[in-house]
């Protein structure tokens, strides 16, 4: 899909990878970007149409989506770490990683399916999606719900010509990953790849080494992440 002329919508823009999204779609030539958030107040890129969204109320996604009537980009960044397991964590907030990650992006994708033919959904997903870190294990188990979302949509919306994309990644230098001391990569590289991806028309993009490693150790014994005591 060429982003040049495309009317796009992103979901988290105001900050993060969501704003790299938003200043690269027009910076490649999209003719239209909408810039969503729960307060798009926040927004301060010029030449976008902010749009207040929470991907998590399903009322505020068909307001919404009543607004964008002429998107064929729609582009599922928002996210949440609530750092919680799952077995001992707070259930309100294990169920707002899912409602996030999976039923958000889910309500999305209903949303905006009719009118994404011959356009393309592109889903920013994790290296966690493939495997789980003590510490916040409801995250990981959020993003691989939305990775086989996204390979169900994909075979869901095949029928009317609509790419959709996967992007996995490491750790970005985001807000979510500021308390980390570990190497990061430049969201702007980030969102560079994911877009170069969606104009190649790719089902996936795997944005760096950690998540080709890990992506690759699925064939593997799980041992290779997982030590017992």
């Amino acid at each position: 899909m060429q982003i040049n002329g495309a009317i796009a919508l992103v979901t988290g823009a105001n900050r993060g990878l969501g704003r790299q999204f938003t200043q690269q779609l027009l910076e490649r030539g999209a003719a239209k970007v909408y810039a969503t958030a729960r307060r798009p107040e926040l927004i301060d890129i010029p030449g976008v149409e902010p749009l207040r969204l929470d991907i998590t109320d399903q009322s505020s996604i068909a307001a919404a989506a009543e607004v964008a009537t002429d998107v064929n980009l729609l582009i599922n960044n928002a996210g949440v770490s609530t750092y919680t397991n799952l077995v001992t964590g707070d259930l309100d907030k294990i169920r707002l990683e899912m409602d996030t990650h999976f039923w958000g992006t889910l309500g999305m994708i209903r949303a905006f399916a009719p009118r994404l033919a011959g356009g393309a959904i592109l889903n920013v997903l994790s290296a966690l999606s493939w495997f789980n870190t003590d510490g916040a294990t409801a995250y990981g188990a959020a993003k691989a719900a939305a990775w086989n979302l996204t390979n169900g949509v994909r075979l869901e919306l095949a029928g009317q010509k609509t790419l959709v994309t996967g992007v996995h990644l490491g750790a970005a230098d985001t807000d979510m990953m500021a308390g980390f001391d570990i190497e990061k990569a430049d969201p702007a590289d980030v969102v560079r790849a994911a877009l170069d991806g969606v104009e190649q028309d790719l089902m996936e993009v795997v944005v760096d080494k950690w998540s080709a490693m890990v992506k690759a150790s699925l064939a593997e014994d799980p041992s290779r992440f997982y030590t017992l005591p």
